[in-house]
């Protein structure tokens, strides 16, 4: 099933609530592993292994015990029938980012705590952007790309540099408010996009605040962080790409549902000083002999920047964390409302 020990399963500490870890088990190492389901199993009366949700459901007894659930990917989509055959659920530790694909009205009008690792995981996303950001201020993958393309090293060229260039972050939500973070230090203006942050927020952020067609045509480089929401979804298409200054970069880290991808392919494919640097696509991976595989100035990675490695173990930790103030009665940290959910990423 997994790696991951449960000590004192069924333990006999009345004290306790009683608890599961659910989602797919080889997640559960990544995030669970090493000495933090041995801390879980310090302050829950596990009453099981990991389980994946198919485990689950198929564990009615268990279902009908348990007080708190801690989970990630590969969360139970609780709706109606699930919280009915678990009445005594209480609390949910997510150790990843959006709930929306799991978390439905049921579960706040029953009222159950929804918190989650959003904020954990949000580290490597800006860190993965700020590495980005800064190769791109250098024309590096530039560079990179065309050693390969030509078996030869490209001469350089003039390139935007870090020094009082423009950066541009569409939306100003967690992950960009920690690109802006990493980026105080710096000599680059940080200009940004978003209709649901004020001018005066923006000021005591460090930021300018401007409109998404000058983002485009007035930064070296473009990063995309804005949530998919129906508003949202298509926002980012030609006449974008099309005003972008010459050598600059499109880095997307949200979601490729929001960028009308033909028409920046037909861009990229006329524009070859542009550069775009994709973590995500519509779909994901690209279909089979899809342009964004041979573009020269495309950048392809599998949806890494999110947490990997070593970093899902601060998912784990961080709910872990949350369960301790949880159970002192402190408020969370990280807790979730309906609102707050549906304008997660």
């Amino acid at each position: 099933m997994t790696g991951l020990s449960s000590p004192r399963i069924n333990g006999a500490d009345a004290a306790k609530a009683a608890g599961l870890v659910v989602m797919y088990p080889n997640a559960a190492e990544e995030v669970y592993g090493g000495s933090l389901i041995t801390e879980i199993a310090a302050r829950v009366n596990l009453l099981a292994p990991v389980l994946s949700t198919e485990a689950l459901i198929a564990r009615p007894d268990l279902l009908k015990r348990v007080e708190v659930i801690f989970s990630g990917w590969g969360a139970p989509v609780m709706d109606q029938a699930f919280l009915e055959k678990a009445p005594r659920l209480r609390a949910i530790f997510y150790a990843a980012g959006t709930v929306r694909g799991w978390a439905t009205d049921h579960v706040w009008e029953r009222g159950i705590v929804v918190t989650t690792a959003s904020a954990a995981n949000a580290i490597p996303v800006a860190d993965y952007t700020v590495a980005a950001l800064f190769f791109s201020l250098k024309n590096g993958w530039h560079y990179a790309l065309g050693a390969k393309r030509f078996a030869t090293q490209l001469p350089r060229a003039s390139c935007a540099g870090a020094f009082r260039s423009k950066v541009g972050l569409v939306s100003l939500g967690m992950v960009a408010r920690l690109v802006v973070e990493r980026l105080k230090f710096s000599d680059l203006e940080i200009l940004v996009y978003d209709p649901h942050v004020s001018a005066g927020q923006a000021a005591a952020a460090g930021v300018t605040l401007v409109s998404l067609g000058e983002i485009f045509s007035a930064c070296d480089v473009v990063s995309l962080h804005a949530p998919l929401l129906p508003e949202t979804r298509g926002m980012i298409g030609r006449e974008h790409f099309i005003s972008m200054k010459q050598g600059a970069t499109f880095i997307n880290t949200a979601r490729g549902e929001i960028v009308r991808e033909n028409e920046l392919i037909k861009v990229l494919a006329n524009r070859g000083d542009l550069t775009a640097v994709l973590d995500v696509t519509a779909p994901e991976p690209p279909v089979e002999n899809s342009p964004l595989y041979t573009l020269p100035n495309v950048v392809l990675t599998p949806h890494i920047a999110g947490s990997l490695g070593s970093e899902c173990r601060r998912l784990g930790q961080v709910m872990v964390d949350e369960f301790d103030r949880w159970s002192r009665g402190e408020a969370l940290r990280w807790q979730l409302t309906r609102e707050k959910a549906a304008l997660m990423a």
